[in-house]
């Protein structure tokens, strides 16, 4: 059964004649007001309409299902699923219950992430051949941290026509209750699993925001993980970076829990999450950290430590990747080698 979210009196658009700006013959468009991105000689589409495609041509059409409230699967999604000839779903079982929802009769099968590459010949040969095909994933629109991007790769150099109907996204839905910049932003997906892994893609990424990216960004992560991520965030981040962690999205128990990184973690480090967990930190601000120059550091390091030993505390003092840091602090030495050398006659 849905879940579907009732806005209140106080959030409902008023509609006909209490609707400021509307004549009073005004109508809603529930009430047959025709959608104003539709031209007056077109027909408005509906559910049982298919997509505006040559029958005889094969098409592949990526279909974004509801993050959490099943509501939010939208006409055109029902319509991609029930025309295809085949839905391919990161999960049968998941798709199942949209199926049985909306009354779709369409064959499923699997593609995932252990079988896509092996799928992806015949599955082109079945596009080539005429047939549609529609692509979901368990949640959300297919490729963004789900399976996907191979066959929709294959298919384009193939030659045959990628379509998508746009839905449900955890990634922008948290971006825009967060409260933080929303743009420019940028989605990470997942983080490493492992502790050392994880920060070193986030030493990567401050790298970059050192270098000048000034972006809010965006991450999924499991709740198992969510603690330990958290406090790797601070270590390379800093804990008073600004953040958000976003938690079931467009369900009953929705919430937005905002804070700075070093409180968020401190929380989640006594308190267990529970669901679909999107985490966002706000963007760089450079004023907020030392404006000492990396050369400068490595320089002062050089003096007491070893190339490898002064390249870990300046990377570890910045947030930067090592094997960076340790290429800049060898350039550093091969500089000096040439400058103690003495001149030639």
């Amino acid at each position: 059964m849905s879940d579907p979210s009732s806005a209140s009196s106080s959030e409902r658009l008023p509609a006909g004649p209490q609707a400021e700006g509307y004549p009073d013959d005004a109508s809603s468009h529930s009430e047959g007001m025709r959608p104003r991105h539709v031209r007056d000689d077109e027909t408005v589409p509906t559910e049982d309409d298919p997509p505006p495609h040559p029958q005889h041509e094969g098409l592949l059409t990526l279909v974004a299902t509801p993050i959490g409230n099943l509501g939010d699967l939208s006409p055109r999604a029902v319509a991609a699923m029930r025309t295809a000839d085949l839905v391919l779903c990161e999960d049968t079982r998941v798709t199942a219950r949209l199926f049985t929802e909306h009354g779709i009769g369409t064959r499923a099968e699997p593609l995932h992430e252990h079988n896509e590459r092996q799928r992806v010949p015949g599955l082109i040969d079945r596009l080539l051949q005429g047939q549609r095909i529609a692509l979901v994933s368990d949640a959300g629109m297919p490729l963004l941290s789900d399976p996907g991007y191979r066959l929709v790769r294959a298919a384009i150099d193939a030659g045959i026509c990628v379509t998508a109907v746009p839905g449900p996204n955890a990634a922008l839905t948290g971006l825009v209750l967060s409260g933080l910049p929303p743009h420019p932003f940028l989605f990470v997906g997942f983080a490493p699993p492992r502790s050392a892994a994880r920060r070193e893609s986030f030493a990567t990424l401050h790298a970059a925001e050192r270098a000048g990216l000034k972006a809010t960004l965006i991450w999924h992560e499991a709740p198992h993980r969510l603690a330990e991520m958290l406090a790797d965030l601070g270590v390379i981040f800093g804990e008073e970076r600004p953040a958000v962690v976003a938690r079931e999205l467009t369900k009953r128990f929705e919430e937005a829990r905002r804070g700075t990184i070093g409180s968020l973690a401190a929380f989640y480090a006594e308190t267990a999450p529970r669901g679909e967990i999107t985490v966002l930190i706000g963007p760089f601000d450079e004023t907020e950290h030392k404006t000492d120059n990396l050369d400068d550091q490595l320089e002062t390091a050089l003096t007491t430590q070893s190339v490898k030993d002064a390249a870990a505390l300046v990377a570890t003092a910045n947030g930067l990747p090592k094997k960076i840091v340790y290429a800049r602090a060898l350039a550093l030495m091969a500089i000096r080698r040439k400058q103690e050398e003495p001149s030639g006659n």
